[in-house]
């Protein structure tokens, strides 16, 4: 089973360019399944894995009291690699064929309000430094263009497009799209590049965007951390992550009347029922909003 397992992960990584995070949630439960199948399974012949068997994995993760969304998550890795195994005709037919995951309840994702948003992006100008050049470009990018986080650590130098105000990136699955920024945006990547950058530049040929004092490619770690800081010393109370500044792209866009399948494509989704989610906060705003102004007596 591991063998295959291996082969598994060379496929998604290799052919559908799976990124590191998600190889390794899946690289976790697959050998999570080995193992559990080795130890509690012991009987059942590899590679005729049957159904019931997979239904007590199921209940096993459940009685490990693991969340609704990491035992769907978990039961959606086992999916994916029996369905591959059908593929490559290691096995002749796919026993998670009618195996469930639990159902997970969406969650509307957290977004900032536009003036949270206007002091997060302010805070760095108190720098008055290199370390406040680049920190003010990374926020008003991620914030302008909805990036994922890997997406943004992953620019290089010949991804920016200063006279044209774009900036190209690469996202699930390699796929390109070129993604358009406002003058904001684009002054503060320019006051980065001329008089920031060179701060942290240690190897004339380092073709990475943003940097860290070491001279080498900023990493998702140490952006979270930047922007953990800059959300302090804004005075937000609330939980931010990255992620939260791709929300609130998406959403003030919808606000403002962007349609949905050209958010689709801002975002990068390759379905626009990823998308229609914001649909839903920007509703929840709205009458969050209505509320306010109409309070009941």
């Amino acid at each position: 089973m591991r063998r295959h397992i291996r082969t598994f992960l060379e496929h998604i990584e290799s052919e559908l360019g799976y990124a590191e995070n998600t190889l390794a949630a899946y690289r976790n439960d697959l050998r999570q399944f080995a193992s559990y199948m080795e130890r509690h399974e012991p009987g059942e012949p590899w590679p005729e894995v049957s159904k019931d068997a997979l239904v007590r994995y199921v209940l096993f993760l459940k009685e490990r009291e693991y969340s609704t969304a990491t035992v769907a998550r978990k039961v959606a890795a086992a999916k994916s690699f029996f369905h591959f195994l059908v593929a490559e005709r290691v096995v002749r037919d796919d026993p998670t064929a009618t195996v469930d995951a639990p159902r997970v309840r969406k969650r509307l994702p957290r977004t900032l309000q536009p003036e949270e948003i206007a002091r997060l992006l302010a805070a760095p100008e108190a720098e008055g430094s290199a370390k406040g050049l680049r920190d003010a470009a990374l926020l008003e990018v991620l914030y302008a263009t909805g990036m994922r986080v890997s997406e943004l650590v992953s620019l290089n130098m010949d991804d920016v497009n200063l006279a044209s105000g774009t900036v190209r990136c690469f996202g699930k699955g390699a796929k390109e799209r070129v993604i358009p920024m406002h003058a904001r945006a684009v002054e503060a990547l320019r006051s980065y590049l001329e008089a920031g950058r060179v701060s942290y530049l240690r190897d004339p040929a380092q073709r990475a965007l943003f940097l860290n004092p070491r001279g080498t490619r900023l990493t998702r770690q140490g952006l979270w951390l930047i922007i953990k800081e800059y959300v302090r010393r804004a005075g937000i109370q609330a939980d931010v992550t990255p992620h939260t500044l791709r929300h609130s792209f998406a959403t003030h866009l919808l606000d403002g009347g962007a349609g949905l399948r050209e958010v689709q494509k801002l975002l990068g989704h390759s379905n626009v029922s990823t998308t229609q989610i914001y649909t839903h906060v920007s509703d929840e705003r709205l009458r969050s909003a209505y509320d306010d102004a109409h309070p009941r007596a």
